[in-house]
């Protein structure tokens, strides 16, 4: 660590800064403490909480000797469990269902677009041991101050719309088993109540639920195979409904921007949940697990999908018609019945399993936007990050299907430009032997010791207008996705330009801003 972020130790020690040093060390050595002291009569109730395993900590760094965990391998059990669950396959479905691709056509663009997605949530999932931090937290030391608060914005948007999508689909699933018996507007409640819960009590919590989530939902995906199989699935059923030459070309980078989307979704929490490893976990090692526990599951569900939409038989084919991927899956699991019913109610709270992160996370990006948030206990954040995706599920209850995919396209434009500069800070700037030559980790809470963030900024509405001209959604093409496909529709280029825009123009800003104020 010394040698990452040699003037740690100067930083701590300044004059100028002293004081607020200081009490940042306090929280990050006793939040608890300082949590109750600073409530006063609530305080009591709230150390009675701690008391019982409810988690202080927020987004106060972890010091390396406070290092909770060392099993690395829980980083792959987690992933594998959040990804292996009912809302990843209608990502697949989506590859027929608005894209027209064939089967052999959607697996290609799945694991492709996903190789590189999952190589970008796994990069920034090396920097949580190695700083201590939240992914939120992280990106002040490339952004500033203000820069971290943007991101930070734009990530509570992206977990509460992935847990919106995920409540509604829940529910729809629930509602499906005895139609007409429990009320989708019930489903969608429960499933976000039994999210909570874990997210409520805290980090440790979130990894024992995660750690065994997998299994049986790995099962139920198996099943799902088994009787897809059996009711046949016809590889070549979908080729005369596909596009050809320029149009198929367009399909298939609309839809890999959603495939990537569902990857790098990911990265803005990626830090979260293994910032208590030790320091000295080798990062390559996490980088693997990270990678694997989201490319495995997340291609081997979303093809998944993508082959159920082959199945011919019009008892199936209806299902879908009038119940979407709910009815679909419902037709498929048929055979089996009563037992059926009951697969359907594991793939229905299969889902907890992936909103849980969605909403721990949320609680931390919001006290990310600024020191008055930070004040306030994370749990606090948790129950109005619950209430607010449950109230939108309600209301956005009959529109899953367009919700999901403008969604994760839109959010693969800016997750691709947060991991451009995220990566060429660490890469390049903060090496060792860098411009800056490492981290000055205490400075995190201290906006002025950190960047100033022109440079991040700038370059993050470089990315958006690279979004913005490459795009191809229902309600707007771009001029170069309208030139990369065909006269009626589109070709997706956001989230490359995006990228693009923001590695080009952060690196001499960046270069710039730092010769001018040394930070």
């Amino acid at each position: 660590m010394a040698d990452l972020y040699p003037d740690k130790e100067k930083a701590a020690s300044s004059s100028d800064g002293g004081v607020a040093v200081t009490e940042a060390h306090i929280e990050e050595r006793a939040p608890e403490t300082v949590i109750v002291q600073r409530f006063g009569r609530f305080g009591g109730w709230m150390a009675k909480l701690f008391d019982h395993g409810v988690e202080a900590r927020g987004i106060e760094r972890v010091p390396e000797d406070e290092r909770e965990s060392k099993n690395v391998w829980n980083n792959l059990l987690m992933w594998w469990s959040v990804n292996t669950v009912l809302t990843t396959i209608p990502i697949g479905v989506l590859a027929q269902e608005f894209y027209t691709l064939t089967f052999p056509h959607a697996v290609a663009t799945i694991m492709c677009f996903g190789a590189l997605g999952g190589v970008c949530t796994a990069f920034i999932a090396t920097l949580g041991p190695q700083t201590g931090l939240r992914t939120m937290v992280i990106t002040r030391f490339s952004s500033g101050y203000v820069g971290g608060t943007i991101y930070s914005i734009l990530n509570i948007l992206t977990q509460l719309g992935f847990s919106t999508t995920a409540v509604i689909l829940g529910g729809q699933t629930l509602a499906s088993i005895n139609p007409g018996t429990l009320p989708l507007v019930v489903g969608i409640i429960i499933i976000g109540l039994c999210s909570l819960v874990p997210c409520f009590i805290g980090y440790n919590m979130v990894h024992i639920y995660e750690r065994y989530a997998w299994i049986v939902t790995f099962i139920v995906m198996l099943f799902l195979w088994g009787l897809g199989g059996r009711a046949g699935f016809d590889i070549g059923a979908q080729k005369g409904l596909e596009d050809h030459g320029r149009a198929l070309s367009a399909d298939v980078l609309s839809f890999g921007g959603i495939v990537f989307g569902s990857f790098t979704g990911w990265a803005p929490v990626a830090a979260d949940y293994n910032c208590r490893l030790p320091v000295s976990t080798p990062p390559l090692k996490v980088f693997l697990l990270t990678f694997f526990g989201l490319f495995i599951p997340i291609c081997f569900v979303e093809i998944l999908g993508a082959a159920l939409m082959t199945i011919t038989d019009p008892a199936y084919t209806s299902a879908f018609a009038e119940g979407s991927t709910g009815g679909l899956l419902g037709q498929v699991l048929s055979p089996w019945k009563g037992g059926g019913k009951f697969v359907l109610v594991l793939l229905a709270l299969s889902v907890v399993a992936n909103n849980i992160p969605n909403t721990y996370s949320t609680a931390l990006s919001i006290q990310a936007l600024a020191r008055p948030f930070a004040l306030i206990p994370r749990f606090v954040w948790t129950l109005l990050a619950f209430a607010i995706y449950t109230i939108a599920g309600v209301a956005g209850r009959e529109h899953f299907s367009e919700i999901l995919s403008n969604f994760l396209s839109i959010l693969s434009y800016w997750t691709a430009f947060f991991i451009v500069i995220v990566a060429e800070e660490h890469l390049i700037f903060r090496r060792r032997g860098g411009p800056l030559g490492g981290y000055n980790l205490a400075d995190y809470d201290t906006p002025g010791r950190l960047p100033l963030g022109v440079a991040g900024i700038l370059a993050g509405c470089f990315g958006v207008a690279g979004a913005v001209v490459g795009m191809s959604e229902v309600w707007y093409t771009g001029p170069l996705g309208r030139d990369a496909g065909t006269e009626l529709y589109g070709a997706d280029l956001g989230f490359e330009l995006a990228a693009g825009f923001a590695a080009v123009t952060f690196l001499p800003l960046r270069y710039l801003e730092i010769r001018l104020t040394g930070r």
